[in-house]
């Protein structure tokens, strides 16, 4: 029997997320999930005329792909997906996953050359198609979220089709006011940062790439950051899950970095020149994410956060640095995180996960839901 959540939120992705239009070739994109959804996103697109192909995967056989991974090989792989891409117009993909550390035992040089070699179809898919991808709710992550099953996959449709409109007025109001801003200073527990965002542009984020959503981007000047920055909120990064990370950086680069990992940590920011510099700062206000899980496209949007990214930076915000890591880390400043500020040019933007301007305050959880 066909859920029809399925149908509701296929539709939105389908048309509000990607604004499918009739002729356009959209690529599904389907990791572990169930074949009802991948049906709905067919049907959805078809219904606006689109012309759907999808793809499925699945997490055990993706392990075993990467565990004996070769140049040969993934030249060929990223040949082939890579023609496909440019023949799309558009790209969704779902990703679920019954082990959200399936990939944690691929060694580290495995992961990085499939990284290397793949990025070709990752920059063209993103700088080239509209694309939107999401999670799978699955019992994994319900377990991560500390949640029951059937409340988990209630909290996830809730928060994935939630109407994202309303997000534009305050979306566009902190954009403005982040590039209007030169110095940004964060303050909270084991956090004292500052940088400049000076010259770069902030993007909204609002339900068109990322489902859930609600985020600001931009990116720092690369020297220009100083301070340290605890994140209290755990990742996940190559299947590897870490705690407590702590970075110190100087002129722009982690120049020291903890974790309950410590080695692992520093072996991704080793991969390259790249990986000790900043490629992203955002501010995330979902009204309905409240909690971390371990699964960044759900922990970056979290309301009172910001996250503070090692790795590439976005075209969009172009800040000159290049890696193959971007890794969302996320500190949550919530009351009941430990509280904290941010400032733009001294004055006061957020206190304790709360906006504090009345253009700003569109963005507080009472007026989204």
């Amino acid at each position: 029997m066909n859920d029809p959540r399925y149908d509701q939120l296929a539709s939105q992705l389908t048309g509000f997320s990607v604004g499918l239009a009739a002729g356009e070739r959209v690529l599904l994109d389907c990791f572990d999930v169930p074949d009802e959804m991948a049906v709905a996103l067919v049907r959805a697109a078809r219904n606006l005329g689109a012309v759907p192909l999808v793809q499925v995967h699945h997490a055990r056989i993706a392990r075993e792909l990467c565990l004996g991974a070769q140049e040969e090989q993934l030249d060929v792989s990223s040949a082939i997906q890579l023609a496909q891409m440019k023949k799309m117009h558009a790209y969704i993909a779902l990703r679920g996953g019954h082990n959200i550390t399936e990939m944690s035992d691929v060694p580290s040089d495995k992961m990085k050359l499939v990284s290397k070699k793949m990025k070709p179809v990752l920059d063209w898919r993103v700088k080239k198609t509209k694309w939107c991808v999401l999670r799978w709710p699955t019992p994994s992550m319900a377990q991560s979220a500390g949640m029951s099953t059937e409340a988990f996959e209630d909290f996830f449709f809730r928060v994935c089709t939630l109407d994202y409109s309303r997000m534009k007025p305050g979306m566009q109001a902190l954009k403005a006011a982040m590039e209007a801003t030169d110095r940004v200073e964060i303050k909270g527990p084991g956090t004292d940062l500052s940088f400049s965002i000076k010259g770069i542009k902030a993007i909204p984020c609002g339900g068109t790439h990322n489902i859930p959503d609600g985020e600001v981007f931009t990116a720092p000047v690369k020297t220009s950051v100083q301070g340290v920055v605890s994140y209290n909120a755990p990742t996940i990064y190559q299947g590897v899950a870490f705690d407590n990370v702590r970075l110190e950086f100087q002129d722009g680069k982690v120049v020291n970095a903890t974790a309950n990992n410590s080695e692992k940590l520093n072996q991704i920011l080793d991969s390259d020149a790249g990986a000790r510099f900043i490629g992203e700062f955002a501010i995330g206000f979902n009204p309905h994410i409240m909690e971390p899980m371990r699964d960044i496209l759900f922990d970056e949007k979290i309301n009172g956060s910001f996250h503070f990214t090692p790795g590439q930076c976005y075209e969009e915000t172009e800040n000159g640095n290049r890696s193959q890591v971007h890794w969302d880390m996320v500190n949550i400043q919530r009351e009941d995180y430990g509280g904290g500020t941010i400032h733009f040019d001294g004055k006061l933007i957020r206190e304790n996960g709360r906006f504090v301007p009345k253009a700003l305050q569109a963005l507080n959880p009472e007026r989204l839901n």
